[in-house]
């Protein structure tokens, strides 16, 4: 009898048990032993090997289809779209390590004062990092913070890593998969319920200027540009993961990718004034009224999920246009995001250049400032 099953064994057809009666006479049976192994040749030869490694358009083609069908009842904001299918590509990559590969190195890379910088972790300590970075964003929504008595004053992010990173008495194991991603699971139930007009409410990401102290200027994201944000750091540290583990990453969808591109190149007036005061970019050449017209930038990005921003120069408040363009910078969407991130230097990001090579620097090395643990 168990020979007969040999055909629907090979081809993954047989019962729990069936299987286990079947390997176990397989021990002992040499010439079922034989044909057992020719019916699993035979079964490569049928069905040969694809990767596992999905389309990462293909989730979301998923979803628009069957919503296209029966739109949900509750629906989730477009702006929390990419921390959806971020979180659930990093997951599925998390289920798909062993125990041993979430101890493998990893090496968590930013630019800090112009000068790169890095944190050696490992793969449960960057989901560490994600779970309490992302806890901002659950407690600015009312949700339980995942650091409780231990999350510090001050909601900065790096500090609620060390904090978390401190309070484990042992380092992180594949144990921290679980808060992290029922919370990635609660931040999107949340956002759900809450509906789009909850975009506007802030999200506090520490203090500006941390001379000032407690009484500093905080710096706040509004939720919808908040989970971008997170997204983005998702999808970043993911490809950290992948690195270690060796383990093949696509980059988030042409649509996803230029929520994360639209959201850098808007940040980056802000990041330019703010360096200017600390005496890291050129002065201002051309102070203009805000919302006036002022010396601005082109920034082309290319490829998928690219477009064209204006980056005005001078003044946060001012607005970039064409017709005040002083220089352009051209480089891929990729590129870009991963020079946002702190893993390309500046003076290494490919870029074509043109025009004011003052202005070029300081945008591009705004562009790296951007990154943080």
């Amino acid at each position: 009898m168990l020979k007969s099953l040999l055909g629907a064994w090979a081809l993954a057809a047989c019962s729990a048990q069936e299987s286990m009666a079947v390997e176990e006479h397989l021990g002992s049976c040499g010439p079922c032993a034989d044909e057992a192994l020719r019916l699993r040749e035979a079964v490569g030869l049928l069905h040969p090997e694809e990767s596992l490694d999905l389309d990462p358009g293909l989730r979301t083609r998923v979803l628009e289809s069957c919503l296209g069908r029966r739109p949900p009842r509750i629906p989730l904001p477009e702006w929390a779209a990419p921390y959806d299918a971020e979180t659930a590509r990093l997951d599925a990559l998390l289920q798909d390590i062993g125990d041993a590969e979430w101890h493998a190195p990893v090496r968590l890379r930013w630019f800090e004062d112009d000068r790169p910088v890095s944190r050696k972790t490992t793969v449960a300590g960057v989901i560490a990092h994600l779970l309490a970075v992302d806890g901002l964003v659950g407690t600015a929504l009312g949700l339980q913070d995942p650091l409780g008595p231990e999350a510090p004053p001050v909601p900065d992010p790096t500090r609620r890593t060390e904090a978390y990173w401190r309070a484990s008495h042992f380092p992180p194991t594949r144990a921290v998969r679980g808060p992290w991603r029922d919370q990635t699971h609660e931040l999107i139930r949340t956002v759900s319920f809450a509906g789009g007009g909850s975009g506007r409410l802030a999200v506090e990401y520490g203090i500006a200027d941390e001379v000032a102290g407690a009484d500093g200027p905080r710096v706040e994201l509004p939720l919808r540009d908040s989970m971008v944000e997170r997204a983005f750091e998702c999808w970043i540290h993911a490809e950290d993961i992948a690195e270690a583990v060796d383990y093949p990453y696509e980059p988030p969808s042409p649509r996803h990718l230029h929520h994360m591109i639209d959201l850098a190149a808007r940040m980056l007036p802000t990041t330019l004034a703010e360096r200017r005061r600390s005496g890291r970019a050129a002065p201002s050449r051309e102070l203009v009224a805000a919302g006036a017209p002022g010396r601005s930038l082109r920034l082309e990005v290319e490829g998928v999920g690219g477009g064209e921003w204006f980056i005005p120069l001078d003044s946060p408040g001012a607005s970039g246009s064409a017709e005040s363009e002083v220089a352009h910078i051209a480089l891929d969407g990729v590129e870009f995001c991963r020079l946002a991130a702190g893993h390309v230097a500046p003076e290494e990001a490919a870029a074509g250049q043109l025009g004011d090579r003052e202005a070029i620097r300081d945008v591009l090395f705004a562009a790296a400032s951007l990154s943080r643990l």
